[in-house]
């Protein structure tokens, strides 16, 4: 299933090209190929050769006396947007032309009283490799532009799902609920609870946040989907026969733009009070201050008992309302845009299972990817092992767009278009 599907910055020429299924971007799903490996690609190079030779033309055709006022706007715009993309093109090559002097120098430093210089130049080329990936990563960050919602705060809920091993879905519904608090803390966002309905022995039925920051919905719009556990349970008859047991729990990451104008119908909700369920805290389950709001319209209802004031949950519940309708009218808009091909992404494709997590192995399987990541509690600790993996999930996403554009791209010249 395709991660990401988003924009691609072409040539004006190209902005409506057709879609097709190519062998270009099977090629890098195929070969697990990171950004350093996609820009060794020939049709990567032609494509960059071309954007930098029209960002020369362009220049020096700012300077000339013969254009008029709004030809010298028209290139300046051009120039803006393929500066930053040649200038990374310029580096990635002239750091591959040190890497292939201190090559050449290697070759010839074998002697003895050589050694420490050698071991010097070797240093000085691992350097270099490292930049050269991580220019390799800027720039295909460059050309695949920024979503809509990428810097947009989101609504995070999660949901445990059913097996007939007991409690193990609720145990790891919380887990990852705690995970994405954790990251939050990581990321220096904020992570406010507007919903947790905890399960009878320890665990978690469902629970809902809002979290605000910079670029939440870009880390963690992938995150939506079906995520499996495999696990002995602590406790049981399975736990003595070492029996393992499977479970899912479902995550949902609504974008939340700071302003969402959607209109609401007073006469469309339904609000229902109740007491609420949380882990603790003297308010509850002794006043009616949770807030359960349903908008008869389209069946959404949404839940909130962070707060003791009934009113402000209500509020809350509100927000939320108003983003998941909002979140139906993005849902529109892409199924109209990207109507030819499946995404995982976000809520979409919900029953899509999109990670496992297998305990017993110690590892975790992102399966867009093909992705394993060993150490689950370091994973599940919500620090540098996830943000690793989403950073992953990321460049796959970007390496995804560039992929499929260039098979276009391919495709059309092949046409004699």
């Amino acid at each position: 299933v395709g991660l990401h599907n988003c924009g691609f910055w072409r040539p004006k020429s190209l902005l409506d090209a057709s879609r097709f299924t190519l062998s270009f971007t099977s090629w890098h799903r195929k070969k697990h190929q990171d950004s350093r490996a996609l820009w060794k690609h020939e049709t990567v190079q032609k494509y960059l050769e071309t954007l930098n030779k029209e960002y020369q033309q362009a220049s020096h055709l700012l300077n000339a006396d013969s254009i008029n006022d709004f030809e010298q706007r028209t290139l300046r715009r051009r120039c803006a947007d393929l500066s930053p993309i040649a200038g990374a093109f310029h580096k990635i090559k002239e750091a591959e032309r040190e890497v292939q002097e201190l090559e050449a120098m290697c070759r010839e430093l074998d002697s003895r009283d050589e050694k420490q210089l050698l071991e010097l130049a070797l240093e000085e080329k691992e350097t270099l490799d490292k930049t050269i990936n991580v220019l390799c990563r800027k720039l295909f960050q460059l050309l695949v532009p920024k979503e809509k919602y990428d810097r947009s705060h989101v609504i995070l809920e999660v949901t445990a799902g059913r097996t007939t091993g007991g409690d193990i879905c609720q145990q790891f519904t919380k887990e990852m609920f705690e995970m994405y608090q954790n990251y939050a803390d990581y990321k220096h966002w904020t992570f406010d609870i507007v919903n947790y309905t905890p399960a009878e022995i320890g665990g978690l039925h469902h629970a809902a946040a809002h979290i605000l920051g910079d670029d939440v919905y870009r880390h963690l719009k992938y995150e939506g989907g079906t995520h499996r556990v495999q696990r002995i349970p602590e406790t049981g008859m399975s736990s003595r026969m070492q029996r393992i047991h499977t479970g899912t729990m479902s995550v949902i990451v609504l974008p939340q733009p700071e302003e969402v104008d959607i209109k609401v119908d007073p006469k469309d909700l339904r609000i229902d009070t109740f007491r609420a369920k949380g882990a603790g805290g003297q308010h509850v389950n002794k006043t009616d201050s949770a807030v359960r709001i349903v908008h008869l319209p389209t069946g959404l209802a949404v839940e909130c008992q962070q707060e003791r004031s009934q009113q402000l949950n209500k509020e809350i519940a509100l927000r939320t309302l108003r983003a998941k309708l909002y979140q139906q009218i993005i849902e529109k808009q892409l199924s109209q845009e990207q109507s030819a091909r499946k995404l995982q992404l976000g809520t979409r494709a919900q029953s899509e299972r999109i990670r496992t997590y297998n305990f017993t192995q110690d590892r975790v399987t992102d399966h867009r990817i093909l992705y394993d990541a060993r150490n689950i509690k370091e994973i599940l600790s919500g620090k540098e092992a996830l943000d690793k993996l989403i950073n992953r999930l990321l460049e796959f996403a970007e390496i995804e767009a560039v992929t499929e554009y260039l098979g276009n791209l391919q495709a059309l010249e092949g046409g004699g278009c």
